[in-house]
């Protein structure tokens, strides 16, 4: 006489999804936020991002956390200089 037997192995914990999977991170909404000649406003953003993907060119400044903004009210230009990408402000007069 043989005997078969059916093994079947359960998991050892209720699954509690919604308790468990309940975390996400906020959006950090990054990215180039004004493009290639567009006129902008002293202050306003170029772009948001982590690291120097873009580095800041001639009336441009960095942040604390590498967001590029205008130093100067002026045309957004992208450049591309010795293997980097690079903005730049150029200013724009009043008579324009």
């Amino acid at each position: 006489m043989s005997f078969k037997f059916d093994i079947q192995f359960f998991a050892h914990k209720k699954g509690q999804g919604s308790s468990t999977n309940g975390r996400d991170s906020q959006p950090k909404y990054r990215g180039i936020k004004v493009y290639a000649g567009q006129v902008i406003k002293a202050g306003s953003i170029l772009v948001r991002q982590c690291g120097t993907q873009v580095h800041p060119g001639k009336h441009v400044g960095c942040g604390r956390d590498f967001t590029l903004f205008a130093l100067v009210d002026g045309k957004v230009e992208y450049i591309k200089k010795a293997g980097r990408k690079f903005v730049n402000v150029e200013p724009v007069s009043a008579a324009d």
